[in-house]
């Protein structure tokens, strides 16, 4: 009996075929990525937007924070190595013309930063509350009257 063998150009077009919908099938796929990629950065979801409502910090405490806590994420690399001229910790004559200024004052420096940005607002401690940025502040400054 005789056998047709399918023609060379009948193969390819049958690969062919296959592969274009397998291409397609992942093209669309890709697509959906490329297109999440590109997307305008005004769609974007950021902390301070209404959308970020919930949204957590990547690595912030989960619940209210000590003031030991925040001294030592945050005001530690500057108050604790004078690092842009901070006020050493618990150094009461580094601390004594701060203090002079009134607590307030110094609420206000640590919430919305000082000195050109030397220090940064709340410390970098985004997460925090005002509360806690005052309470650490409190801390702080009772370190430096104790000696």
């Amino acid at each position: 009996m005789f056998k047709a063998k399918p023609s060379l150009m009948a193969k390819f077009l049958l690969v062919a075929v296959g592969a274009m919908l397998l291409v397609s099938a992942v093209d669309a796929a890709e697509k959906d990525k490329i297109a999440a990629r590109l997307k305008s950065p005004g769609d974007v979801c950021v902390f301070g937007d209404e959308c970020a409502k919930g949204m957590k910090v990547p690595g912030a405490a989960s619940g209210p924070q000590k003031p030991e806590q925040v001294y030592e994420g945050h005001c530690k690399a500057c108050h604790g190595t004078g690092a842009n001229n901070a006020p050493l910790f618990s150094n009461a004559d580094a601390w004594k013309p701060h203090i002079a200024k009134g607590i307030n004052t110094l609420y206000e420096s640590a919430l919305n930063g000082f000195n050109k940005g030397a220090m940064p607002p709340r410390g970098t401690c985004t997460e925090c509350t005002d509360d806690e940025v005052k309470a650490t502040v409190d801390y702080l400054v009772a370190a430096a009257k104790k000696k």
